[in-house]
């Protein structure tokens, strides 16, 4: 088990300067157009996977970093870059995370590659847990997968929305009931392969910000998959119900996590440090304007309101990374997070990021309004971090649970 260090090693220096190189030269110059038009920048995309970025063993090697911080510190410098067009790079991995974190070592090795494509023929891949009356309330979900005994397959049908990269996608996971009695305890998830019939995309969202990353509803209408496809198998669900329901007859116990949030508890400090790379391009962009914007014959970080607005928003950025980068550590070391800790970093993140694009604007005055300038559609993509998997609502619900001990609502 790697120590907490707040040190990069030489190894993951030189993939971090590897990945701000293409955040840079690559997805930054094509930010702008991509949130305008509101499309999949599929060429980004290209170029991604050209390079290495955007592939199965890319995020493997960050995954798997001993010290827990190759992940973070790639999503930081892919979304300093923008948001929207790297979640369009990344999207693709929730849906990975949910194979990893739930499925066999057959599942994953067959259907993960398939998620990514080549470099000349990329793909994309699609996590579908949110519906439209189930998203924080995921108790309330409704999609159901009932077992055709007889030809060993699942029947899916519901309506999922929310998803990124949905209906557009290669793979799509889904989560959905196979237990209604059982409540959150009775959801698995499910691998939907390409061209599976009954499977179509809904309504597309047009959306405040994040514009460059697909998201759209997913339709599921009697969709047949083989009974290979349910992540971790027939007997481990199997398994895994019939204690449920002892529990429940017993009065309680332990508590059964379930696969969808299973995925997002692994994903948050992700989610965290894709806000710190927000945060932070927001704050640089503010710190050179204010340098060497002149108004009374000074520049404008001569005067305190400003400085001190500037030293807040590093201050801040960088205690949002130091919570990110713990729980990432914590999650590697296999320590629990008796705290809540994931979902802190997410939480203190996504405020953080919110916070300081909306001060970034103010800085810049008429001009960050603008769209002349990217602050303005870093603080429209910003607001993403406080809604998508669990709303800071629910992470303070998640923290104050965990630290009392207690159900509350």
């Amino acid at each position: 088990m790697a120590e907490f260090t707040m040190e990069l090693n030489d190894d993951q220096k030189q993939v971090r300067d590897w990945i701000h190189g293409f955040a840079a030269e690559v997805i930054r110059p094509a930010a702008a157009e991509w949130d305008e038009r509101e499309e999949t920048p599929w060429p980004v995309i290209q170029e991604a996977a050209k390079v290495g970025i955007y592939s199965l063993d890319f995020y493997a090697q960050q995954f798997f970093d001993p010290t827990g911080l190759g992940i973070p510190m790639a999503m930081e410098e892919l979304f300093w870059g923008d948001a929207g067009i790297a979640l369009s790079i990344v999207g693709t991995g929730l849906a990975a995370i949910g194979v990893l974190a739930n499925g066999t070592e057959e599942q994953i090795g067959t259907w993960i590659p398939q998620m990514y494509g080549t470099p000349d023929d990329v793909k994309v891949a699609a996590f579908c847990s949110s519906e439209p009356d189930a998203g924080s309330d995921v108790g309330s979900m409704r999609t159901r997968a009932v077992y055709d005994q007889a030809k060993d397959e699942w029947v899916l049908n519901g309506t999922k929305t929310w998803a990124t990269n949905g209906g557009i996608a290669n793979v799509h996971i889904v989560v959905a009931v196979v237990d209604p009695e059982l409540g959150t305890k009775g959801h698995a998830s499910f691998i939907v392969p390409p061209n599976t019939p009954g499977l179509s995309q809904g309504q597309k969202f047009k959306k405040h910000g994040i514009r460059a990353s697909h998201t759209a509803e997913v339709v599921l209408e009697d969709v047949r998959v083989p009974g290979s496809c349910l992540l971790g198998g027939k007997d481990k669900l199997d398994e895994r119900l019939a204690r449920a329901h002892e529990r429940a007859r017993a009065g309680g116990g332990e508590r059964v996590k379930n696969a969808a949030m299973a995925t997002f508890e692994a994903s948050r400090p992700a989610v965290g440090a894709m806000a710190v790379g927000t945060a932070r391009a927001a704050y640089e962009v503010a710190l050179d304007y204010a340098k060497t914007r002149t108004q009374f014959g000074r520049p404008i970080i001569d005067n305190q309101g400003v400085a001190f607005q500037l030293a807040d928003m590093r201050t801040s950025i960088d205690a949002a990374r130091l919570l990110v980068w713990r729980a990432s550590w914590m999650a590697v070391a296999g320590k629990p997070f008796t705290s809540a800790e994931g979902s802190m970093s997410k939480l203190f993140a996504s405020e953080v990021a919110k916070k300081v694009t909306a001060q970034a604007v103010q800085i810049l005055g008429g001009n960050g309004f603008t769209r002349e300038y990217p602050v303005e559609r870093m603080h429209r993509d910003s607001a993403i971090y406080t809604i998508f998997e669990g709303t800071s609502e629910i992470q303070r619900l998640v923290i104050a649970r965990t630290i009392s001990q207690m159900p509350i609502r």
